[in-house]
């Protein structure tokens, strides 16, 4: 069991598999920057978290509940919880729900935070979690997920990766991938460019700066 000082932040899971220096420089560096993917995804869950609340006499919901596991050592808040109640009382079936910008994806990162927010609703409420869902604005459409024992046993690796990252206290060097890093808020933090190649590179890039700034006061 972990304490609550030690608790993992159920989105650092998606940073980590997204990219283990990104997830680095967030957690362990504290380091951030928005553009205009975060600054997007930021307003989209704030006008979800503003929703409310809706109840029936068998369903609620939940918006921008917060959760945690001792078990796995993680915390969070999850945009939706659909609860479906027994009529003798108590909580039949919870349904986690994600709003995410965009589209679905054939990786692994948002299906792992959904997990992780089904593992917390299992401690919590004493319940199996077995489903969740996706509405992916880009597609504006609501999908299903269900929680099979593969996606448990990656949200868990997921999980050990990221506190192995956070125990080693050292940053991964970068690897440039245009895809990932020309969309990434921290690209200019990061200088994947310069620091994929070592020592060397940044010598260089620093190198590179001084002339820079030499030209500069000569002028």
């Amino acid at each position: 069991m972990y304490s609550e000082d030690d608790l993992l932040p159920i989105s650092g899971l998606q940073h980590v598999l997204f990219c283990e220096r990104q997830f680095a420089l967030i957690h362990l560096e504290q380091a951030w920057a928005e553009n205009l993917f975060t600054a997007e995804g930021k307003i989209l869950h704030e006008r979800v978290d503003a929703e409310g609340h809706e109840s029936r006499r068998l369903f609620r919901q939940e918006y921008a509940m917060s959760m945690r596991s001792l078990e796995h050592g993680l915390i969070g808040k999850t945009d939706l919880v659909e609860f479906y109640l027994k009529p003798e009382g108590g909580v039949a079936e919870a349904v986690p729900v994600e709003f995410k910008r965009g589209r679905d994806k054939e990786e692994d990162w948002d299906r792992v935070q959904l997990c992780a927010q089904a593992l917390c609703l299992e401690e919590m409420l004493g319940i199996t979690v077995a489903r969740g869902d996706f509405y992916y604005f880009g597609a504006h459409r609501r999908t299903h997920l269900e929680f099979s024992a593969e996606l448990r046993a990656a949200t868990l690796t997921a999980i050990q990766r990221a506190r192995a990252i956070l125990a080693g206290e050292r940053t991964p060097i970068a690897r440039y991938a245009k895809a990932k890093c020309d969309r990434c808020s921290l690209i200019d933090l990061c200088m994947p460019r310069w620091t994929a190649g070592g020592g060397k590179r940044v010598s260089q890039f620093i190198a590179a700066e001084l002339e820079a700034g030499r030209e500069g006061c000569s002028r």
